[in-house]
C-alpha cells in the first residue's frame, strides 16, 4: 500500500475530541441507573485510544456518547469548538456523518453495492450528489486499504478481513476527526485481526486519530493509550510505550496458526 495523499483533517486546538465531566442516566424501571458518573479524557489530535471494562464498566455507553449517538445527562464532549453535548438531534446527525468515522465489529456493508458504492455510502447521506473528486477520493481509499483490485466486488466475494477493510476505507470517506473503531477484529481470526491492527497503525502514523473500544488485552496493548472504565467512572488512563506496542505485535505475529 502507497503513502495515503488524503490529509487528515485541522482539528481546533490540538484535540480530536475532549470529554468533560460526562454522567449519564437512564431509569428503568423507576430505578436511576447511573451508567457514567463523571468521566473526563482528552484525545489529542494523532492518538490512538483502546478504550476498555468490564460488563457493566459504562463503555457501551461511553461509546454512544463518543459516536454522537446519544447525549450526555450533564458534561461535555467537545469536538474542535464546538460541545456537541448541547447539540439537537438533527445536529448529532450531521456531526455523525461529516466528523465521524465508524468502524463496527459487523462491517454493516450494504450487500447490494460494490466495493466503491459502499465506501461512498457516508457521502449519500449528505444529499449531494457525487462529484468526480469525490468518486476519485473512494478508489484512491480502497487502494490505500489494499482493495485497489477489487473496487466492483460485492461483500459477498470479499472475506471478513477484506469487508472490514471496506469499512475503514468507508470511515475515512469524509475525512473525520476521528476513527471510532467498535470491537472491529471481534468477529474474525488471529492472522486477519494482525492485518486490520496493522491498517490502523499505518493510519495512524499517517495522523490518523483513532478511537478503538476492545476488550481484548493483546488489542488495547497495540494503542498507544489505553483507558479503563470499571463502575461508570475512569479506573484508569495508561500510556503505552513503544515496547509494549512492538513486544505485542511481534507476540501476535510469533503466536498466528501456522497456514495449511
Amino acid at each position: 500500500m502507497t503513502q495515503s495523499t488524503i490529509n487528515p483533517p485541522f482539528v481546533t486546538k490540538g484535540y480530536a475530541c475532549r470529554v468533560v465531566d460526562m454522567k449519564k442516566e437512564y431509569v428503568l424501571k423507576s430505578e436511576t441507573v447511573r451508567a457514567l458518573r463523571g468521566v473526563t479524557f482528552d484525545v489529542p489530535e494523532g492518538d490512538y485510544v483502546a478504550i476498555m471494562g468490564p460488563s457493566g464498566s459504562g463503555k457501551s455507553t461511553l461509546l454512544n456518547m463518543l459516536g454522537c449517538l446519544d447525549k450526555p445527562t450533564s458534561g461535555s464532549l467537545w469536538l474542535g469548538d464546538d460541545d456537541v453535548a448541547q447539540m439537537n438531534d438533527d445536529q448529532l446527525a450531521d456531526i455523525r456523518s461529516k466528523r465521524i468515522g465508524f468502524v463496527f465489529q459487523a462491517y454493516n456493508l450494504i450487500q447490494q453495492l460494490t466495493v466503491v458504492e459502499n465506501i461512498q455510502v457516508p457521502l449519500f447521506y449528505q444529499g449531494r450528489s457525487l462529484s468526480k473528486e469525490q468518486h476519485a477520493k473512494t478508489i484512491e481509499l480502497a487502494k490505500l486499504v489494499g482493495l485497489g483490485q477489487r473496487l466492483d466486488h460485492r461483500p459477498t466475494q470479499l472475506s471478513g478481513g477484506q469487508q472490514q477493510r471496506v469499512a475503514i476505507a468507508r470511515s475515512l470517506v469524509n475525512n473525520p476527526y476521528f476513527i471510532l473503531a467498535d470491537e472491529p477484529t471481534g468477529n474474525l481470526d488471529s492472522r486477519t485481526t494482525e492485518e486490520i491492527l496493522q491498517l490502523f497503525e499505518k493510519l495512524n502514523d499517517e495522523g490518523r486519530t483513532i478511537i478503538l473500544v476492545t476488550h481484548e488485552d493483546e488489542v488495547s496493548k497495540r494503542a498507544k493509550r489505553v483507558v479503563r472504565l470499571k463502575d461508570g467512572r475512569l479506573q484508569w488512563d495508561r500510556t503505552n510505550s513503544q515496547e509494549v506496542r512492538e513486544a505485542a505485535a511481534k507476540y501476535a505475529i510469533e503466536n498466528m496458526p501456522v497456514e495449511e
